[in-house]
C-alpha cells in the first residue's frame, strides 16, 4: 500500500478532536513521511549559544539520517554544517561536542576552517579546486541564546519566529549563562506521544507528585484557550508586564509556536520540593522582579521550555525511530553560579528528572497500548487537552497539504 496516499486518506477521515489512527504512532513508513515532510523541511531547536562559548566550539546532533554538527567561527558566529566529509562521507566530527582549532575529518585528515571552508587535503592532485568542496551548510539561526537549524534547501522565514519569541526570552540573558546539568533519555514511543503527553496536564495529578507541588494543573495554564479570561493568568501578566516582563499568551497563525507566562502555586519561586529557589543567584542580571512563575514557550516539532527567575529547563525532542524519542533536557543557571556555594545540583534537577522518568513510563505504555489491534482513535478530553487538539490539529495541518503536494502547511484557527 502506497504510504503517502494512506496517510492522507487517514487524515482527511479523521475525526477532530480525537486521537490519530494506529499507523500514525507505529507504522515506519508513516514515520519516514515524518521526517521527509516536517523535520526536515522545519526549523528545529538544537541548543544554546552558550554551549559554544569561543571560537572552535562545537556540538553534533543527528536528525533521522542526517549528522550535522554546529561551531562558532573566529568571528563568532554560529555556523551548522552537514557532518560528512567532502572527501568520501566520514563524519567529520564524532563526538557530541568539543573545541576544535579546525575541523579535522579523521579518516583522511581533510581539514576544514570553522565557516566550513576545505583549508587542507593531502596529495591531491594538480588542479585540484579546493574552494569547491566546503562542507555544506545547513540553514541556522540564533536568538536569545537558542539556536535553530533547518534542513531544508530553501528554509522556511525565520524572521516571525524571531519577533515574536525574541521579548520573551531577551531578559533571561541565556545566551549568557551556563549549562548546570543536561541528561537525554529515550523513550520508547513515537515523538507524537511525547508531545501528546506533554500537552496536557490532564494526567499529572495521578504522576507527578513532584511537579504537581509547584506547578498548576488548570487547563489555561496548559492549553491555548481561556488564558485571556482567567483572573489569575491576567493578574500574573499584568505583574510581570509591569516589570518589563512580556507575559501575555500569544501564538503564531499556524499554530507553530507561542510563549506565556504563568504562575506557580502558591508562595512557590522554582520547581523545587519546597518552591523555594534552586539558585540563589537570579538567572538574569536583568531579572529582579520576585514570583514571576514559568515562562512557558513552545516551538514544534522539537522544543518545550520552562524559564524561572533562578533557572530555565529546557526540552529537545529528536524522534530516532517510529517507536523511539529522544529527549535531551538541560537546566541552564547564571553563568557565575557555583555548585555547591549557589546552588546543589541534586535539589536544582529532582522535579524535572523524577517528572521525566515518569513521563517516559507513561508514554511507554500509551504506545505498548496503541499496540493492540483493538485499538482505535479515542476523544479528547476538551475541558482538559485542548493543548493536544492544538498539536494534533497543527501536525495534520502541516502535513496534510505536503502529502497532496502543497507545500504550504494549513492556517487553522486556534481562538
Amino acid at each position: 500500500m502506497d504510504a503517502r496516499n494512506d496517510m492522507l486518506r487517514l487524515l482527511n477521515g479523521r475525526r477532530e478532536g480525537f486521537s490519530l489512527e494506529q499507523p500514525f504512532y507505529t507504522d515506519p513508513d508513516f514515520f519516514k513521511l515524518d521526517m521527509e515532510l516536517i523535520w526536515y523541511r522545519d526549523w528545529l531547536f538544537i541548543g544554546h549559544d552558550c554551549e559554544l562559548p569561543k571560537p572552535g566550539g562545537f556540538i553534533t546532533v543527528q536528525i533521522g539520517d542526517y549528522p550535522v554538527v554546529l561551531v562558532r567561527d573566529q568571528q563568532g558566529k554560529i555556523n551548522a554544517f552537514h557532518n560528512s566529509c567532502r572527501h568520501r562521507g566520514s563524519r567529520v566530527c564524532n563526538s557530541d561536542k568539543g573545541m576544535a582549532a579546525k575541523l579535522v575529518c579523521p579518516y583522511h585528515q581533510w581539514t576544514y576552517e570553522l565557516d566550513g571552508r576545505l583549508l587542507f587535503a593531502r596529495q591531491m592532485a594538480d588542479g585540484f579546486d579546493k574552494s569547491q568542496f566546503g562542507l555544506k551548510p545547513v540553514a541556522c539561526e540564533s536568538v536569545a541564546g537558542y539556536i535553530f537549524i533547518c534542513l531544508a534547501k530553501e528554509p522556511a522565514d525565520f524572521a516571525p519566529m524571531r519577533a515574536m519569541i525574541e521579548p520573551y526570552l531577551k531578559p533571561h540573558r541565556l545566551s549568557e549563562a551556563k549549562i548546570a546539568f543536561e541528561s537525554t533519555i529515550v523513550e520508547k514511543g513515537n515523538w507524537k506521544l511525547v508531545w501528546e503527553n506533554n500537552r496536557e496536564c490532564y494526567h499529572c495529578a495521578g504522576n507527578h507528585p513532584e511537579l504537581c507541588k509547584t506547578f498548576p494543573e488548570a487547563p489555561t495554564v496548559t492549553g491555548v484557550q481561556g488564558a485571556d479570561s482567567d483572573p489569575e493568568m491576567l493578574a500574573h501578566w499584568a505583574k510581570c508586564e509591569a516589570a518589563g516582563l512580556p507575559s501575555k499568551f500569544r501564538i503564531d497563525p499556524a499554530g507553530q509556536y507561542r510563549a506565556t507566562r504563568a504562575p506557580l502555586l502558591r508562595d512557590a519561586v522554582s520547581y523545587t520540593m519546597t518552591g523555594k529557589r534552586a539558585v540563589k543567584k537570579n538567572l538574569s542580571d536583568s531579572v529582579s522582579a520576585d514570583r514571576i512563575g514559568s515562562l512557558l514557550l513552545y516551538h514544534y516539532p522539537t522544543t518545550w521550555n520552562h524559564i524561572l527567575g533562578d533557572h530555565a529547563v529546557t526540552f529537545r525532542v529528536l524522534p530516532i525511530s517510529a517507536t523511539e524519542t529522544a529527549v535531551t533536557t538541560k537546566w541552564l543557571v547564571h553563568k557565575d553560579a557555583v555548585e555547591g556555594v549557589d546552588y546543589d545540583l541534586a535539589e536544582l534537577t529532582h522535579v524535572w528528572t523524577e517528572t521525566n522518568d515518569q513521563d517516559r513510563r507513561i508514554v511507554e505504555e500509551n504506545a505498548f497500548g496503541i499496540l493492540s489491534p483493538a485499538y482505535e482513535p479515542g476523544p479528547y478530553s476538551e475541558l482538559h487537552e485542548g493543548g493536544v487538539i492544538q498539536f494534533v490539529e497543527w501536525y495534520a495541518s502541516f502535513i496534510g497539504p505536503r502529502l497532496a503536494g502543497d507545500g504550504r502547511p494549513a492556517l487553522r484557527s486556534v481562538a
